[in-house]
């Protein structure tokens, strides 16, 4: 696909503003270094080249052809490019599966055509492929411009974006490697496309616009391994509410498609932006600077508000602007007038020019006290921006340490074309904010890059055969939307993957209540059970604390009435004390099971303090999930309340993340709450719900096949 040594285009034509015009004069102007053949029945030559009637007709091998015919031809000319031993398709050709059921079930036929084949295609629906490299000069789209040379990739998944994408690149300087619209993804996909980048030599930065996944689970594969090589930095759309399903669940509630993007970026090192203008800027960076090694931003400006700004966006952004030693200050100090502030940021005032600039950038990059450098320039002057870009051109090139370089110069897009060459390239935007953004996206990479990714642990204590009774038991009968489990069958559930529930039993009567009660011994719960109160303390069906025979009594008949029908109530042995905290698990359709941690009690939903990951989670996903939502001190002993017992949370989300990695039936699962005591005394599941429903026929696999989490013990 991207290095063919001959191409056909099937549709060239001679009208003046087609798209099969366009692509093949693309393809002729920018230098294509293979032999091309245009292929149309109704004229001899395009473009001054000789046409042939049919690719079969083509004298010599054709390795890709790209296919710009009506979406009815496109299937008898994919059956000719077989017989014709083409290797590789690109079907520009719209009317496929975005057009409907009919559109669907040709293009499914099209992929069995190009699967029995052998060859590969992109598209259908497309904008076409590119590849810079000297070797291959193909411009195979038909986009009016095209790109610069350089070192980054790009898959779109919209080909209208894809055109406003390229002009972008070479508005910017932005220099592309392969670029690939790859339309309806019916066979080449954004995952074939990281593997094939993953070891491109001309490639170093992987920019991917998407609308949806393919295959979430092989992304999830792929990506941290290709990660770790070369940054991939995506934009996703869809982030607003309507992506969001309706769930009854704490859990379910607070879960979305955007979640569980945000969490398969974060866990595979992805790089997310929400923009395309973020998308190039980060590109920008990664692409010609070295990732920072941490936090530590310099500012040097020649004005005092952009600096300001400057340190204002970094920080908001998480990232950290040190005061200077002593030594670099008076070093800095040198060269500069009396009322220049030399702290960080550094203001040189509005006289400094390219010497000021050169020395203190200089004396800033020796000194190594940072890990990045931002250089705010305003001009002042007709010349100021090219003489200032130049020299801080020349201190590039020369520079042999690690620290990240970049810069703003306000008011002017000549700076780029003198901060660009072989030996250097320094990138720049317009405002500080937009720089600030992209650094701070290149530090958590450079995070990320450093972050031991831990194991997924092998867990003891785990009867999988009692799970799938369960399971198989409650689901007898049932129709396809499942069914909450019985408070027996939740116990049940969770003692088999090593999770306790207090002692507890249900009662259908005052008596039974009391009875339980006493069995239990001290101050009891009392929860009704009722399919109408999922969610009990909202209608007053929860009541704590309660001990004695007349209180269970009136107890019983307190939380029975909050309902109009209900089976019973569930008498459970009161825990003390303690942080509450949520642990759930909630399945998305595309990404499968996710697991939810949080704030417990009835503040969930209402702070959304909640981290999520997808499953199976490594024991650094665990610790990371517990620290990182705002109330992670109250369980450090914030302000004088005890702490709690982290390692026992972070066991406990290890053990759902095997539960949901290896029980396919949890749809949506609640631990609410979880009592955390004190280092030492573990965690106590005070209240859980478990909803199963039917999985697709084929999907379980056997038990030999289940993840090794829930076959070995440790």
């Amino acid at each position: 696909l991207f290095f063919p040594r001959s191409i056909a285009v099937i549709g060239a034509s001679t009208r003046e503003g087609s798209i099969g015009n366009n692509l093949f004069r693309n393809l002729l102007n920018t230098g294509y270094t293979g032999t091309l053949y245009p292929v149309n029945p109704r004229t001899q030559v395009v473009n001054a080249v000789r046409a042939y009637p049919s690719i079969k007709d083509v004298p010599d091998e054709v390795d890709l052809a790209f296919i710009v015919v009506p979406a009815t031809q496109v299937l008898d000319v994919v059956r000719e490019c077989d017989e014709a031993n083409v290797r590789g398709l690109v079907v520009i050709s719209a009317g496929f599966s975005e057009v409907g059921e009919e559109g669907a079930e040709m293009e499914a036929e099209l992929l069995d055509l190009v699967r029995n084949a052998g060859m590969r295609m992109v598209g259908p629906n497309c904008m076409g492929l590119l590849n810079t490299a000297p070797s291959v000069s193909m411009n195979g789209t038909f986009a009016p411009v095209y790109p610069p040379a350089g070192n980054v990739a790009m898959s779109s998944q919209s080909g209208a974006l894809g055109i406003a994408i390229l002009q972008y690149a070479l508005r910017t300087g932005l220099g592309i490697s392969q670029f690939v619209s790859v339309g309806n993804k019916a066979d080449v996909s954004g995952n074939d496309l990281l593997m094939a980048w993953e070891d491109d030599p001309q490639t170093d930065v992987i920019l991917l616009y998407l609308e949806s996944f393919g295959s979430p689970r092989r992304f999830a594969r792929i990506a941290p391994r290709v990660a770790r090589k070369k940054p991939i930095v995506a934009v996703k759309s869809g982030r607003t509410a309507t992506g969001s399903r309706a769930a009854s669940s704490h859990t379910g509630a607070l879960a979305s498609l955007d979640v569980a993007v945000d969490a398969l970026f974060r866990q595979t090192g992805v790089i997310r932006v929400d923009t395309l203008e973020e998308l190039f800027a980060v590109a920008s960076l990664l692409s010609s600077q070295p990732v920072p090694k941490g936090r530590k931003v310099a500012v040097v400006t020649n004005a005092g508000g952009p600096g300001i700004l400057a340190a204002d966006a970094l920080e908001a952004n998480g990232l950290h602007i040190p005061e200077f030693s002593e030594a670099t200050q008076s070093r800095i100090r040198a060269n500069l007038p009396s009322e220049a502030s030399v702290r960080n940021p550094v203001d040189m005032v509005a006289g400094a020019g390219p010497e000021e600039f050169a020395h203190v950038v200089s004396t800033i990059l020796d000194a190594e006290e940072v890990d990045s450098l931002l250089v705010i320039h305003v001009p002042t002057s007709d010349t100021g921006v090219q003489r200032v870009a130049t020299a801080l051109h020349s201190i590039a090139a020369a520079y042999q340490g690690s620290t990240t370089l970049l810069s703003v110069f306000m008011q002017s897009d000549a700076a780029g074309a003198f901060l660009r060459s072989e030996e250097a390239n320094i990138p720049t935007y317009p405002f500080p904010e937009a720089a600030a953004i992209a650094l701070s996206r290149a530090v958590g990479y450079g995070e990320w890059l450093q972050r031991d990714p831990g194991e997924v642990p092998v867990l003891d204590g785990i009867d999988l055969e009692a799970a799938r009774r369960v399971v198989e038991e409650a689901l007898a009968g049932r129709d396809e939307s499942g069914v909450w489990l019985e408070p027996a069958a939740t116990e049940a559930l969770l003692a088999a993957f090593g999770l306790d529930l207090p002692r507890a039993g249900t009662a259908a009567t005052p008596d039974e209540a009391v009875r339980v009660a006493r069995e239990i011994g001290g101050p009891v719960v009392l929860k009704v059970i009722s399919e109408s109160a999922l969610h009990k303390s909202d209608v007053g069906g929860v009541l704590l604390d309660i001990e004695g025979e007349e209180a269970v009594r009136a107890g019983f008949a307190s939380v029975t009435a909050a309902v109009a029908e209900h089976d019973g109530v569930l008498v459970q042995e009161m825990v003390p004390g303690g942080h509450e905290v949520l642990i759930g698990v909630t399945e998305d359709p595309n990404f499968g099971p996710m697991v939810v941690y949080g704030l417990g009690g009835v503040y969930v939903e209402l702070l959304k303090d909640v981290a999520f990951r997808l499953t199976p989670l490594t024991d650094v996903d665990a610790r990371e999930m517990v620290n990182e939502i705002r109330g992670a001190k109250l369980l450090e002993g914030y302000r004088g309340f005890p702490p709690g017992d982290v390692d026992a949370v972070i066991r406990t989300i290890l053990r759902v993340s095997a539960m949901a990695a290896s029980i396919p039936e949890i749809s949506e699962m609640d631990m609410n709450p979880v009592m955390v005591l004190e280092p030492g005394q573990g965690v106590r599941v005070v209240d859980a719900r478990i909803r199963v429903k039917p999985v697709r026929q084929g999907w379980f696999p056997s038990l030999d096949d289940l993840p090794a989490v829930v076959r070995r013990p440790r």
